[in-house]
This record gives C-alpha cells, structure tokens and sequence, in this order.
C-alpha cells in the first residue's frame, strides 16, 4: 500500500531533506508543494549564506584599518557588495530549485509551485485542487519577528533581509535586537556603511549561550574594536518618528518599569529581534494544530496530530541552517517508523553553534557545554582558558583579541566542551567538533603544531588540560 507524504516548504533546507530520503521508497507517494519565488529558502536568499558575502566586504576593509603596516583606509563599494551578492545567490538557489526539480522527475514524486493551506486535518488546497496526505511535513521556515512596541507600526524600519540588499545607509541608526542577526549585521553597519549605531541590549550583555567572560569580551569588543555604542540593561518602551524624518526610541535604562527614561534618536531603526515560525497562513485553524508552546515534540512529531512532521526554523526549537536538514532527515525516518508502528527517534545533537561576529574577524563558536551549564550538574570536570595574546601568531596576523576554552571530564579527561571567541574560531569548531562528539580523551589528542598558526590556541588548551586531569 502506498503512503502519500505532502511536503510544505520543499525549497527549505528542512524539506528538501525529508523529500530526498522519503523519495527514494518505493511505497511512497510525495507531493511537494512550495510558493517560493524564485524559491530556494531562507538560508540561500536572505540568511547565512548572503549575509556572509557582505560580511567579507566589511571585514576587509576592518583588517586594513587595523594593521598599522597598511596606509590608508579602503572604501567599501556598497553596489559591487550587493552584485556580487545576488549573483552568488541565484546560483545556489537554482542549485537547490534543481535539486527539486530532479526530484520531481521520479515517477512517484510531483512538485506544486503553489501556495498550500490546510482546509481540514492533513487535507490541503493547494491552487486549484485539494489533497488529502497519510503524512504532511510543515517545513515552512521562519519569518522576522516583529516585536509588540508602542508606535512600532507607524515607523519604518529596516530588517536583516533590508540590509542584504541595501547599496545605500544614513548616517546613523539605532537597532533592537542584539542576538545573532545583531551581532553578525552591526558590525557591517559601522564598517561598510560607516554608519554610527546605537545597539539596545536587554542584559549585562549579549550571546547567552556562552560563559560569561565571552559574553564581556564581545562586549568590550563592539565597543572598542568597533566603536559601537551598546546601551545594557535598556529596555525599549515605544518609538516614534523624529521632526526629521528619522525615528525617536524611547527606552529606560536599568529596568523595563523602574530604569531611568532616555531616548535615543538616528536617522533609521534596524529591527534585528529574530525569527519566529512561519505557519500563520497555513491556516492551522482548520485542524487540531495549536502551534503554541511545546506543539512540536523532540520526534518532529506534532502534539495535536501524530501524522503532522515539523522539522527546522517552523517548530521554533533551534533556528540554525544544520539543524533543520539534520531534523528534516529524521522527519523522513520517524514517519516510515510511525507507517512501521515502531516507536519513533527524538532529535538529539550535541551544541554546535558559529556566530559570525565581529566581521567574522572575532567570530564566536561553541561545541558541546559550557562550563557555566557543568557548573549546575553533579560532575567534575577541569575548564581550562587561554588569551589569543598568549599566542604570537595572533598579534602577527593583527588580530590579538579573544579567548578559547575547553572542558573536559576531571576522571577520564572525555572531551565535553569548547567556546572560542577569536580569529578563526569558526575553522576550528569543526575539529572540536569531532573531539566532542566522538568523546575523545583531551591526553590522546596530538599536541603538535607543525609552525606557527592560530590552532596554537588548541594546542595550548589540550595541554593545560590534559595536565590538570593527570
């Protein structure tokens, strides 16, 4: 008997991976359905992959300005940026629109270039037909997440996807949102727009997911390297537009009720307050779904409905490009095992995050735990810090900031954990990577550093912790 699977969102990294392990069953129908135009998902049209094209402008010119051996201070060509940007971009996406393509030339796979809405349980109207599914995958993504703020829909501002495609910046802006999106986009603001910004940080400082001396150090980073002007512990209360066109935020500083009132004006207001699902207009109301708090399990499995997979950015559970096609694969497994009657697999990864912060000069990556989250377990472990100014190499490449950390098992020396805030540390997270999820012993890593270069800083971390476990 064949099973017929309806995916939403087959552009997406999350459907894509669940239509390529679901179409090679014999036994399974697959309808894909996606409206994108020109299609090719967030990642590829408006996430990490362009952001990280304009990223590289500003870090150039960033390098140059801080190396004392360079004279003068290059411009940054905002049109030449966002050309070569688009251009980059329509070939991956039609790399991905290929991909879908090729897929829809199996015999037991149809593609639907359309918009899909549920009109009852696991039935769909999609264009001019309604299709009922055995299985529906929402994989719809994720959209900006518009903060509820006094005024906020009576001014315009710009989002992450506006500054992709910008070729021109005023003179000043004052931006809400401080986490991934802020952190990778401010410095580009500052350096390739020469724009001065204010930034609003809710808390002592940015990046929670590290220790807390990261977090200090990013901070003093923006403000140094950068010159970012970063208000801490400011909560935004409304906002308006200026006499002059621009905008009037009106914020307190110390608290959300009892700090202190200020406001802050710029030329424009950069929203970068994340992402939130995309399953507003699917029309859920139509079906037992309530996408509310804990309405997609670990299995990617719907709680309102066991034949309704969410995998990716559209579950709200970890909106990061790896996780979403690693979620899409077990989308496809847990629902041949649901077919099977078997009991399903949870998703389960160990912490792998990269944030390109700092122009991707200084960026963050963390693997595994952190020592802040050992500290609240019954576990006895070692933690061992080294400064990028403990390693020459750093300051030869002119780029003497930051830190590195490891953690690792007090009794049998397990790798459990690396945070690393410095130049390259994004390189370096894909070898920590391995040492944490194989659960390597720190003393049987080689200590060897064939000439001078950044992973000294590994090298220096393995050795002091692998003395502290002796």
């Amino acid at each position: 008997m064949t099973t017929h699977v309806v995916v939403v969102g087959a552009y997406g990294s999350a459907g894509v991976a669940a239509a390529q392990e679901l179409a090679d069953e014999e036994d399974v129908r697959l309808t894909l359905v996606d409206d994108g135009e020109p299609g090719g998902g967030l990642c590829i049209l408006k996430g990490c992959m362009p952001s990280k094209e304009i990223l590289s402008a500003g870090e150039h010119r960033f390098q140059a300005r801080h190396d004392d051996r360079i004279e003068g201070v290059p411009e940054v060509d905002l049109e030449s940026v966002v050309a070569t940007k688009d251009d980059h971009v329509g070939n991956w996406a039609e790399h991905r629109r290929a991909a879908v393509r090729t897929l829809a030339d199996r015999e037991n796979v149809e593609f639907l270039h359309r918009t899909a809405r549920f009109v009852d349980d696991r039935t769909l109207s999609v264009g001019d037909r309604e299709i009922e599914a055995d299985y529906v995958v929402v994989a719809t993504g994720s959209t900006v997440n518009v903060p509820d703020l006094n005024g906020l829909d009576e001014v315009d501002y710009a989002t992450s996807a506006d500054v992709l495609d910008a070729t021109e910046f005023p003179d000043s802006g004052v931006v809400m949102g401080f986490g991934y999106v802020g952190l990778e986009l401010v410095p580009y603001l500052v350096e390739a727009a020469e724009m001065d910004v204010t930034v609003i940080e809710h808390d002592d400082y940015p990046l929670d997911e590290a220790d807390e001396a990261f977090r200090a150090t990013m901070l003093d980073l923006y403000r140094e390297e950068f010159d970012v002007d970063v208000l801490t512990n400011t909560y935004e209360q409304s906002v308006e537009e200026s006499a002059d066109g621009g905008v009037r935020l009106r914020v307190r500083r110390g608290g959300p009720t009892d700090g202190r009132r200020e406001t802050v004006e710029a030329d424009e207001l950069f929203l970068f307050t994340g992402r939130r699902p995309a399953v507003s207009d699917l029309g859920l109301e139509n079906t037992p779904l309530d996408p509310g708090t804990g309405w997609v399990a670990d299995t990617m499995q719907a709680r309102d409905d066991e034949r309704v997979f969410v995998p990716g950015d559209a579950n709200g559970h970890e909106p990061i490009l790896h996780v979403a096609k690693e979620q899409g694969f077990l989308t496809a497994e847990n629902i041949l095992r649901h077919r099977a009657g078997e009991s399903l697999e949870p998703y389960r990864n160990v912490h792998h995050h990269v944030i390109f912060s700092g122009l991707g000069v200084y960026p963050f990556a963390r693997v595994g735990a952190s020592e802040e989250a050992l500290a609240t377990e019954d576990r006895d472990y070692v933690a061992v810090t080294r400064e990028a100014s403990d390693d020459g190499v750093f300051a030869t490449k002119a780029v003497p900031r930051g830190l590195a950390k490891l953690v690792a098992d007090a009794d049998d020396g397990t790798v459990l954990g690396y945070q690393g805030l410095h130049y390259h540390a994004d390189a370096m997270a894909k070898t920590m990577q391995v040492a944490v999820e194989t659960g390597m012993d720190v003393r049987e890593i080689p200590d060897r550093a064939y000439h001078p270069t950044t992973p000294e800083i590994l090298d220096g971390l393995i050795r002091e912790a692998s003395e502290q476990v002796d």
